[in-house]
Protein backbone atom coordinates (compact mmCIF):
# COMPACT_ATOMS: atom_id res chain seq x y z
CA UNK A 1 0.00 0.00 0.00
CA UNK A 2 1.58 3.32 -1.10
CA UNK A 3 2.31 6.48 1.33
CA UNK A 4 -0.28 8.77 -0.23
CA UNK A 5 -2.97 5.94 -0.05
CA UNK A 6 -2.64 5.66 3.83
CA UNK A 7 -2.66 9.00 4.37
CA UNK A 8 -5.87 9.31 2.08
CA UNK A 9 -7.35 6.65 4.31
CA UNK A 10 -6.25 8.33 7.30
CA UNK A 11 -8.03 11.58 6.43
CA UNK A 12 -10.95 9.98 5.49
CA UNK A 13 -10.97 8.25 8.36
CA UNK A 14 -11.02 11.28 10.35
CA UNK A 15 -13.42 12.46 8.94
CA UNK A 16 -15.91 9.70 9.24
CA UNK A 17 -14.81 9.69 13.24
CA UNK A 18 -15.75 14.01 13.42
CA UNK A 19 -18.90 12.39 11.89
CA UNK A 20 -19.74 9.84 14.14
CA UNK A 21 -18.94 11.72 16.85
CA UNK A 22 -21.60 14.17 15.78
CA UNK A 23 -23.86 11.96 15.41
CA UNK A 24 -23.20 10.21 18.68
CA UNK A 25 -24.15 13.43 20.50
CA UNK A 26 -27.32 14.00 19.04
CA UNK A 27 -27.91 10.23 19.40
CA UNK A 28 -27.29 11.13 23.34
CA UNK A 29 -29.59 13.62 23.84
CA UNK A 30 -32.21 11.30 22.15
CA UNK A 31 -31.56 8.63 24.64
CA UNK A 32 -32.03 11.42 27.63
CA UNK A 33 -35.22 12.72 25.59
CA UNK A 34 -36.13 8.98 25.82
CA UNK A 35 -35.34 8.40 29.13
CA UNK A 36 -37.01 11.27 30.43
CA UNK A 37 -40.37 10.93 28.39
CA UNK A 38 -40.37 7.01 29.77
CA UNK A 39 -39.97 7.91 33.17
CA UNK A 40 -42.24 11.00 33.08
CA UNK A 41 -45.26 8.88 31.73
CA UNK A 42 -44.67 5.61 33.90
CA UNK A 43 -44.94 8.05 37.34
CA UNK A 44 -47.70 9.00 35.86
CA UNK A 45 -49.32 5.74 35.01
CA UNK A 46 -48.34 4.96 38.39
CA UNK A 47 -50.33 6.94 40.13
CA UNK A 48 -53.08 6.48 38.12
CA UNK A 49 -53.54 2.84 38.90
CA UNK A 50 -52.50 3.55 42.22
CA UNK A 51 -55.66 5.59 42.55
CA UNK A 52 -58.04 3.68 41.28
CA UNK A 53 -57.05 0.80 43.71
CA UNK A 54 -55.11 -1.17 41.75
CA UNK A 55 -53.19 -3.99 44.24
CA UNK A 56 -49.38 -2.93 45.29
CA UNK A 57 -48.55 -6.35 43.70
CA UNK A 58 -49.14 -5.68 40.48
CA UNK A 59 -48.67 -2.55 39.70
CA UNK A 60 -45.05 -1.28 38.71
CA UNK A 61 -45.48 -4.16 35.86
CA UNK A 62 -48.99 -3.13 34.63
CA UNK A 63 -47.78 0.41 34.67
CA UNK A 64 -44.63 -0.39 32.46
CA UNK A 65 -46.86 -2.58 30.06
CA UNK A 66 -49.27 0.52 29.66
CA UNK A 67 -46.22 2.94 28.72
CA UNK A 68 -44.74 0.17 26.58
CA UNK A 69 -44.29 1.99 23.38
CA UNK A 70 -42.13 4.59 25.12
CA UNK A 71 -40.04 1.58 26.99
CA UNK A 72 -40.00 0.60 23.03
CA UNK A 73 -38.33 3.99 22.12
CA UNK A 74 -36.04 4.46 25.35
CA UNK A 75 -34.51 0.75 25.10
CA UNK A 76 -34.27 1.86 21.22
CA UNK A 77 -32.28 5.13 22.05
CA UNK A 78 -29.98 3.30 24.28
CA UNK A 79 -29.10 0.50 21.74
CA UNK A 80 -28.33 2.83 19.01
CA UNK A 81 -26.37 4.73 21.26
CA UNK A 82 -24.45 2.16 22.00
CA UNK A 83 -23.88 0.39 18.70
CA UNK A 84 -22.89 3.91 17.59
CA UNK A 85 -20.50 4.26 20.44
CA UNK A 86 -19.04 0.79 19.07
CA UNK A 87 -19.00 2.00 15.31
CA UNK A 88 -16.80 4.79 16.98
CA UNK A 89 -14.24 2.80 18.42
CA UNK A 90 -14.00 0.40 15.09
CA UNK A 91 -12.89 3.73 13.31
CA UNK A 92 -10.73 4.94 15.77
CA UNK A 93 -9.22 0.83 15.91
CA UNK A 94 -9.10 1.86 11.62
CA UNK A 95 -7.23 4.87 12.18
CA UNK A 96 -4.81 3.57 14.52
CA UNK A 97 -4.03 0.45 12.18
CA UNK A 98 -3.25 3.06 9.53
CA UNK A 99 -1.19 5.43 11.77
CA UNK A 100 0.81 2.37 12.20
CA UNK A 101 1.32 1.61 8.32
CA UNK A 102 1.95 5.07 7.35
CA UNK A 103 5.07 5.49 10.51
CA UNK A 104 6.01 1.94 9.52
CA UNK A 105 6.33 3.02 5.67
CA UNK A 106 7.91 6.78 6.23
CA UNK A 107 10.94 4.23 8.77
CA UNK A 108 11.46 2.14 5.76
CA UNK A 109 11.04 4.46 2.91
CA UNK A 110 8.38 2.35 1.83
Amino acid sequence: MELQSVVDQMIYTSKRIEKATQEIFRMAREKADTEYEYRKALSIEIAKLKSEGMAVSILYETAKGNVAELLHKRDLADAMFKSAIESLRALQSQLNGLQTVSKYQSDTGG
